[in-house]
């Protein structure tokens, strides 16, 4: 697929999210989901992962 079509498509997408982000409709199983996630990285701040460790993750991935 071309260049300019992938990007029309990104473009359509991006166009169907909510303005504001509360907009996006969370169901009772993600919002216990994200709250585990939240309360393992409080208790340990050094599970996550810096901005550079996840770009380097991705492009090891994706190659780029």
């Amino acid at each position: 697929m071309p260049s300019s079509k992938k990007l029309q498509l990104v473009d359509d997408f991006r166009g169907d999210l909510p303005a504001k982000p509360e907009a996006i409709p969370v169901n009772d199983r993600q919002k216990e989901k994200l709250a585990r996630r939240k309360a393992n990285l409080v208790k340990n701040p050094a599970a996550g992962l810096t901005w550079e460790e996840i770009k380097e993750r991705v492009r090891s991935l994706y190659g780029r």
